[in-house]
C-alpha cells in the first residue's frame, strides 16, 4: 500500500508523536526504578527497620508492570490484527492514560502494584505498531532505522524525562511524577490524532492467522535472547537510586543525574543500534552482547566510586540500547506477515527481562551480598543470552547450507 501524501511539517508532527509516546513510556517504566525508595517508605510499613528487605519488595512494582507487558503485548497484536494501525495507536493511548492516572491514586501498595500491571498491557503493542508505522512513514528500507526512531523517546526519557521525574517525586511525592507522564500520553494522544496518517485495516488478518506465526521456533530462540539476556540490564537499573545513595555515597539528589547519564548513553546506543542493525542485524546482536558483559563486570568492580559509577552506567546505557534494534528487527523479519505480533513480542520478552532482572537483583540484596551484587546476576543472565544468539547463529548458518527456507531470517554478513 502506498503511503499518504504528507507535507513535510505534517510527517515531521507524526514521527514526534510516536516517538514522544515512547518518551512517555520510558518517563513510567523507569522513573519507577528511581522512585522505588519514595515508594517504599510512603506505603510499606517498617521501611525505616528493614530498608534492604523492604527495596526488595518494592520491587514487586517493577515486577508487576513487566509482567503487564508481558501479558499485554501479544494479546493486543492478535486481537488487534485487522485493527487500523492508526486506531490501535489511538486506543492504547488511551489505555496508558487511565492506568496511570490510577496509579497515582492509589492509597496502598497492593492497589498501585494493580494499576502499575494494566498501565503496562499496552506498552509492548505500542512500541510495536509504532516502530511499524515509523517505518511506513520513512519509505522502504528503513526497518532498523523506523524502530530506532520509535524508541528513540525512550531512551531520550531517560536523557531528560526520567531525571525529571525522579526530582519531582523526590520534591513533591512519588504521585508527581505519574501526574507527569500522564500528561505527556494525552499530549501524544492529541498530536498523534492531528497528524498520524489514517492506514485502514486489513480484514484478511485474523488472530489464528496471527498466532500461526509463534509456530517458528527461531521465534521462540529469539524470545529467549530478549527475556534472559536482557535481564542483566534490568537486575542492575531496577536498583541504581540505592547504588547511588549507599554504594558510592552520594545524596539522593545526585540520583536524577546518575540516571541522564545512563539515558544518554542509551540514546547514543539505540542510534548505533538502529544504524548497524540496517547493515548486520546478526552482526549488531552477538558483538553487542559481548560488549554489554564487558560492561557489566567493569560495573561490578567500579561501580562504588563516585566516577565509576558515572563511568559504567553511561556505558551500559550504549551497550545495552545498541542491542534492541536488531533483537526486534530480527523478531519482525523472522515473523514475517506477523509483524505486529513479532515487534510487539520483543517487548514482552524485554519486560520478561525486567521482571527476572529485578527478581533476582532483590533476592542477592535481600541475602546480605550488597548492592553491587545484582550485576554479577546481570552477567550471568547476559551471558546466558549471548549463548542463544551463538546458538541461533549456527542453525541459521546449517539451514542456509542445507538450502532451507529461511525466509524473515536477514542473514546479512
Amino acid at each position: 500500500m502506498s503511503v499518504p501524501s504528507l507535507s513535510p511539517l505534517r510527517r515531521a508532527v507524526a514521527l514526534f508523536a510516536l516517538a514522544f509516546g515512547g518518551f512517555g513510556i520510558g518517563v513510567t517504566e523507569f522513573a519507577t526504578m528511581g522512585l522505588l525508595p519514595d515508594i517504599a517508605s510512603d506505603l510499606i510499613p517498617g521501611f525505616d527497620q528493614e530498608p534492604d528487605r523492604m527495596i526488595a519488595q518494592a520491587g514487586m512494582l517493577i515486577t508487576a508492570y513487566a509482567l503487564g507487558v508481558v501479558v499485554g503485548a501479544p494479546t493486543f497484536a492478535v486481537l488487534a490484527a485487522r485493527v487500523s494501525q492508526t486506531r490501535l495507536v489511538f486506543w492504547l493511548l488511551g489505555l496508558f492514560i487511565v492506568g496511570t492516572v490510577a496509579s497515582a491514586c492509589m492509597p496502598s501498595f497492593g492497589s498501585l502494584a494493580l494499576f502499575r500491571f494494566i498501565a503496562a498491557l499496552p506498552h509492548g503493542a505500542y512500541f510495536g505498531v509504532a516502530s511499524l508505522l515509523a517505518a511506513r512513514i520513512m519509505g522502504p528500507g528503513n526497518q532498523g532505522r523506523g524502530i530506532a526512531l520509535a524508541l528513540s523517546g525512550l531512551t531520550i526519557a531517560n536523557v531528560v524525562g526520567v531525571p525529571l521525574a525522579t526530582w519531582m517525586g523526590q520534591l513533591f511525592g512519588w504521585r508527581a511524577a505519574y501526574a507527569l507522564v500522564a500528561l505527556i500520553f494525552a499530549t501524544t494522544l492529541l498530536l498523534s490524532f492531528a497528524a498520524l496518517p489514517r492506514y485502514p485495516g486489513n480484514p484478511e488478518r485474523s488472530p489464528m492467522r496471527e498466532l500461526s506465526a509463534l509456530r517458528n521456533p527461531r521465534i521462540w530462540v529469539m524470545i529467549a535472547v530478549g527475556s534472559v539476556g536482557f535481564g542483566g540490564f534490568f537486575a542492575v537499573y531496577s536498583y541504581i537510586a540505592e547504588v547511588t545513595t549507599r554504594e558510592t555515597g552520594f545524596a539522593p539528589t545526585t540520583v536524577p543525574w546518575v540516571l541522564a547519564c545512563l539515558g544518554i548513553g542509551m540514546t547514543i546506543g539505540n542510534v548505533l543500534g538502529g544504524w548497524a542493525t540496517d547493515r548486520s542485524p546478526r552482526r549488531t546482536v552477538t558483538w553487542g552482547f559481548g560488549a554489554f558483559i564487558a560492561t557489566l563486570v567493569l560495573y561490578t568492580q567500579f561501580a562504588w566510586h563516585p566516577v565509576g559509577l558515572f563511568v559504567c552506567v553511561f556505558m551500559l546505557g550504549v551497550t545495552s540500547s545498541l542491542l534492541i534494534p536488531s533483537i526486534q528487527s530480527r523478531l519482525v523479519r523472522i515473523s514475517d506477515e506477523a509483524a505486529l505480533l513479532g515487534a510487539a513480542i520483543n517487548h514482552a520478552a524485554f519486560n520478561i527481562g525486567n521482571s527476572l532482572g529485578a527478581w533476582l537483583g532483590g533476592v542477592v540484596i535481600a541475602a546480605g551480598l550488597g548492592y553491587l551484587a545484582p550485576g554479577w546476576v546481570g552477567v550471568v543472565l547476559a551471558a546466558l543470552g549471548l549463548s542463544l544468539v551463538l546458538l541461533s547463529n549456527a542453525v541459521e548458518r546449517r539451514d542456509k547450507a542445507k538450502g532451507l527456507n529461511t525466509v524473515g531470517i536477514a542473514v546479512v554478513e
